[in-house]
């Protein structure tokens, strides 16, 4: 006589793992919440709801007569966003046609470098390649520019190599049986099919390096940041809140032109 196998949910060794994983983080948040509660000063805390509402009293309303004050440097940031981004296309292209695997000239040296440089980009912030390059450039916007282009490497290299990826074998294939050269085959076969994703990730990381234009300033870039820095540090708070507004206006415009060109070209 055999005995019917009784279906369950999880095995005993399966349910014993999920006990053990959900011990595990009760383990780590109490060790996170102990972690946080000894270096926290709660006096602080409690007397947070006073603080900000002290603060925004100060803050409003916004001295709206600084405003003449701030135009230059808005444009500043505008071109330090749009400047850098050019560089970083002009610099990011050539790497995404190394690192894609059906585009690169040589998988063993070619493509890992270039992989390497996209990556080296990416985890950068762009305001540590601030900091480094005022350190070596001096402040001013040249190094805001070269920051944003070198964060702008890793962001448009890495998209686009994997667009250049995903092709379409038999259109390549097509050009190639023409009797194509290699360039032409680049030119014909692939290019066409990654343009749209190009010129969209290009105004998305334009659109992107708009708002880490704005906070460059805070370490020498130049921009608008310069200017909210200059007023922090004298706590010129209505000025304070009229540059975030500022700010916060050129990134909402900003957003509409990239999701209209976006939805343009797309």
């Amino acid at each position: 006589m055999t005995h019917a196998e009784t279906w369950r949910h999880r095995t005993p060794r399966g349910q014993l793992a999920l006990w053990a994983g959900w011990l595990g983080l009760v383990a780590l948040f109490v060790w996170c919440w102990n972690l946080m509660t000894k270096r926290t000063m709660w006096v602080f805390v409690y007397d947070a709801p006073n603080a900000a509402a002290d603060l925004i009293g100060r803050a409003l309303p916004p001295r709206w007569s600084y405003l003449e004050r701030l135009w230059q440097p808005l444009i500043d940031t505008i071109n330090i966003a749009t400047l850098g981004t050019l560089l970083g296309i002009v610099l990011a292209v050539p790497l995404a046609f190394l690192a894609a695997s059906n585009t690169t000239p040589s998988r063993m040296i070619a493509r890992p470098v270039a992989l390497f440089l996209i990556v080296a980009s990416r985890s950068i912030n762009s305001l540590i390649w601030a900091l480094l390059l005022v350190s070596i450039l001096g402040p001013g916007l040249l190094a805001g520019i070269l920051a944003i282009a070198f964060r702008s490497i890793g962001f448009i290299g890495k998209l686009l190599y994997e667009a250049i990826e995903e092709t379409d074998v038999t259109q390549i294939e097509a050009v190639t049986a023409t009797g194509a050269s290699r360039l032409q085959v680049l030119n014909y076969g692939i290019v066409p099919q990654v343009l749209p994703t190009f010129y969209g990730i290009s105004v998305f990381r334009w659109d992107i390096n708009i708002r880490e234009s704005a906070i460059l300033g805070l370490v020498g870039a130049g921009g608008i940041g310069s200017q909210l820095q200059a007023s922090l540090n004298v706590l010129a708070w209505p000025q304070v809140t009229l540059i975030i507004l500022v700010i916060l206006g050129t990134v909402v415009v900003s957003e509409w032109v990239s999701a209209r060109v976006r939805h343009a070209i797309i």
